[in-house]
């Protein structure tokens, strides 16, 4: 029965690392968009390509991270 539970550990695991890039990537986005668009008063098109831009980039940073 040991045998059983070691995948569903594994999963968690996986699913842990899943999350926190999201979560980098999803607070990226937030603080650039708000950042852009209200600090800065950019229109909304250039605020949501550059909020695009961070999440990509910020995801890619915790994926680097998270397999280190």
């Amino acid at each position: 029965m040991g045998d059983l539970s070691q995948p569903s550990v594994q999963e968690s695991g996986a699913m842990k690392k899943w999350g926190f890039i999201a979560l980098h990537a999803a607070v990226a986005a937030a603080f650039i968009f708000l950042l852009q668009r209200f600090g800065l008063s950019a229109s909304l098109e250039s605020s949501l390509l550059w909020a695009l831009t961070f999440a990509v980039c910020a995801a890619g940073l915790a994926y680097k991270q998270t397999i280190r």
